[in-house]
């Protein structure tokens, strides 16, 4: 289903664990920052970046199919047009629930997709913003 209210939202945000696909090795991208502020708000951070072996002082992982420990949240810092290869990918997975799509990141086709497969999608919101919004931390 697509999140919008308040309440769903606050549900998610009190999952554990996010592969963040596309986490980045610069401090100055959003891909970097946000995950960073997760990852000091207790979330557990499992970067997937196939140029780089940790990030976060994490270790990072080439892709989706890669990851071997158990994924809440998939949350998207690539290019709408790569939504859809990711959402087939988290959608063979049988830990995800949810599919994030950072702020500035479509895909409706892929969306209906992922919904079609059972995941719960919120799309083109910031988790960082929804965080501090709803549970008050900064």
């Amino acid at each position: 289903m697509s999140v919008e209210t308040d309440a769903q939202l606050r549900e998610i945000l009190g999952l554990d664990t996010l592969a963040v696909v596309g986490c980045s090795t610069t401090p100055s991208k959003d891909a970097h920052r946000i995950p960073k502020y997760l990852q000091a708000a207790g979330y557990r951070i499992v970067p997937v970046n196939p140029n780089a072996e940790t990030v976060l002082g994490e270790q990072a992982f080439d892709s989706l199919e890669d990851v071997t420990e158990p994924i809440d949240i998939v949350q998207v810092f690539r290019p709408s047009e790569e939504v859809a290869g990711i959402v087939e990918a988290a959608s063979r997975r049988e830990d995800v629930d949810i599919i994030w799509l950072q702020l500035g990141i479509t895909d409706d086709e892929a969306v209906a997709r992922a919904e079609e497969a059972g995941l719960d999608v919120v799309q083109d919101r910031c988790m960082m913003v929804e965080h501090r919004r709803l549970l008050g931390n900064d």
